[in-house]
């Protein structure tokens, strides 16, 4: 979750959903608290479902990204409905034997389906396995994907899709 404390300049946009820069941020990430003395205009989602999900909190604090790390899709539906991220980094998990053959493909899709209504703009960037790649690529002619990368995705290969 992330919140703003008052200080210079420090404001919602018009639509009420996008960080303003400010000079005093409170960044909450799994329940730490960091102080930020300006809000970098990009915010990324990362949400960790699994241990397979590198940790690149320093690529994204040299890149002067705010990273939000959700546990859960659950937890990352519900950040969308108070904050816009500018990018989405998560792991795809294909339903094997379950509901998923039907209308869901996999852990993501009800997610990208919100992602839609609260953050259309957002870049989603998929990690999958191997043997998940094609399903993920499925996932990528329903819903507009950035970019889907075999595991494993190592620093480099996010870093080269998000900005400088």
């Amino acid at each position: 979750m992330i919140s703003r404390r008052g200080g210079m300049g420090c404001r919602k946009s018009p639509a009420g959903s996008q960080l303003q820069p400010c000079l005093a941020a409170i960044i909450v990430l799994d329940g730490s608290i960091k102080e930020h003395m300006a809000v970098p205009e990009t915010v990324l989602f990362s949400i960790v479902e699994s241990p397979g999900h590198p940790n690149l909190t320093e690529l994204y604090r040299r890149r002067n990204i705010i990273e939000v790390r959700l546990p859960t899709i659950r937890k990352a539906i519900q950040a969308l409905k108070q904050h816009r991220p500018d990018y989405v980094v998560a792991e795809f998990f294909y339903g094997y034997g379950n509901n998923y053959a039907g209308a869901n493909l996999g852990n993501l899709d009800v997610f990208m389906a919100s992602l839609q209504k609260y953050a259309p703009a957002a870049r989603v960037i998929v990690m999958a396995d191997r043997h998940d790649r094609p399903h993920a690529e499925r996932l990528a002619e329903r819903y507009p994907v950035f970019a889907v990368l075999a595991q494993p995705v190592t620093a480099a290969d996010i870093g080269a899709l998000l900005p400088t």
